[in-house]
């Protein structure tokens, strides 16, 4: 299968390089600044599993004319829009679309533009940044993507895309249920960016202080809670994973939103705190956690925008 990676950020840059190292047929979608330090360094991987360089194929928007078998896309959910408008020539009639951005909002956005029929569902698990030098660094050992039909059980399609994923650094998985899956990664994430935003801190550092890991819960609770009138009800087996994920103690682990914060940059607050908060008030779930965390960023946001202009 031919493979077009939207961007070579974190996410993209990371999948697919190591499909490119597996000799996969990848070529990278990427901004012009993007493209002169590619060219220049190559795409630089900083992983605890081996560090690794390749020499990606790379094209920009105005070059792209012609379809491709798959289309990654990784970018932030604020960069959603341009980048549907920048690949919609590379989307055919058998084209498969997966997004592996955080949250949920993209399924609609990407099936309204090219339709239920080209888009998966999916998710990654693999935290990593890009560092000062367009290096991506992978700061913990998990690197798995999980992908399905949005609806119905396994397709050949599915099934021939968990093959060609299947490379070294990269732990896949197709799904027969992704839209649940996709709601516990939500549920995750809406309580880690939530909490660890809220607290400008990591688990572990909030679990060092009074109340620390009661308020971990209480969020989360908030969250499952939106999940489960949603008709996703989170399984016990994710409950459990969570529970200890977010009990480990001197835990480093921190959500990208607050890395983003960290470094003075845009966040995706909206479209994960955001979202989960207007649909618990569509439900009329009470979330008073999940709104102060969500307000917590929209200010920072704010003071951003106001220094930037």
């Amino acid at each position: 299968m031919r493979v077009l990676v939207i961007g070579a950020g974190a996410l993209g840059g990371y999948y697919g390089a190591c499909l490119v190292r597996a000799g996969g047929d990848v070529t990278f979608l990427v901004r012009p600044g993007r493209a002169e330090q590619l060219r220049r360094d190559g795409l630089r991987i900083v992983s605890p599993h081996g560090d690794f360089a390749v020499r990606p194929k790379i094209m920009l928007a105005d070059d792209l004319k012609e379809t491709f078998d798959v289309v990654l896309v990784g970018v932030k959910s604020y960069s959603l829009d341009d980048a549907m408008a920048q690949f919609a020539p590379a989307v055919g009639a058998s084209t498969m679309i997966l997004p592996i951005l955080n949250g949920l909002k993209h399924i609609d956005a990407l099936t309204a533009r090219f339709g239920a029929a080209q888009v998966l569902g999916g998710l990654a698990n693999v935290s990593a940044g890009l560092d000062a030098d367009g290096r991506v660094v992978q700061f913990m050992a998990n690197q798995t993507i999980v992908f399905g039909e949005t609806k119905g059980p396994l397709s050949e399609r599915v099934l021939a895309l968990e093959k060609l994923l299947n490379v070294p650094g990269i732990d896949v998985r197709a799904s027969e249920a992704i839209m649940q899956d996709m709601w516990e990664k939500f549920v995750q994430l809406s309580t880690l960016a939530g909490i660890t935003c809220l607290m400008r801190a990591s688990i572990g550092d909030i679990l060092a202080v009074p109340n620390g890991e009661q308020s971990i819960f209480r969020l989360f609770a908030e969250c499952c809670a939106v999940a489960t009138a949603s008709g996703f009800e989170p399984r016990a087996p994710f409950i459990e994973f969570d529970r200890k994920l977010f009990t480990t103690r001197d835990s480093p682990l921190k959500a990208s939103m607050l890395r983003d914060i960290e470094r003075g940059s845009v966040t995706e607050a909206e479209h994960i705190l955001g979202d989960m908060a207007n649909r618990a008030r569509t439900l009329g779930i009470d979330t008073p956690l999940l709104d102060l965390a969500r307000a917590h960023v929209a200010a920072y946001e704010v003071g951003r925008q106001r220094a930037a202009s």
